[in-house]
């Protein structure tokens, strides 16, 4: 059923999934023990109910059908599992070294997605400073 949408549809649905992802664990401090897959869908929820435009282009049949919501759900770890996997650009791992080194703070980074979490952090305590 995720296959027939149209590729803007699972683009949409995709960006979702990313956005709210990163959005989830900054609000956790991208803290593994914090997270929660259940706490994440329902932030992704109400993320796409407010935000994305797919939500209202898929037929409500397809919505509510089970084959569509294991097809999400294989989806989903398949998003987190590259948004995971992508590694800091070079020069995010040197702002961070250089602000680092500055602020005197020793956060660690593992994908580039909490690189730039922890870059905007810096950033943040380099204004109050």
């Amino acid at each position: 059923m995720y296959k027939q949408l149209s590729s803007g549809v699972k683009i949409s649905i995709t960006r979702s999934i990313s956005t709210a992802f990163e959005q989830y664990l900054a609000s956790i401090g991208w803290d593994e023990d914090q997270f929660s897959m259940e706490d994440f869908i329902a932030n992704w929820q109400q993320y796409f109910l407010e935000n994305a435009a797919w939500f209202d282009k898929v037929p409500q049949e397809v919505l509510l059908s089970p084959e569509f919501h294991e097809e999400i759900a294989q989806k989903i770890d398949e998003v987190i599992a590259k948004i995971l996997s992508e590694k800091p650009t070079k020069k995010q791992i040197e702002s961070i070294e250089k602000m680092q080194k500055e602020l005197g703070t020793n956060y660690t980074y593992g994908c580039k997605a909490e690189a730039n979490y922890v870059e905007q952090l810096l950033k943040e305590q380099l204004k109050q400073k």
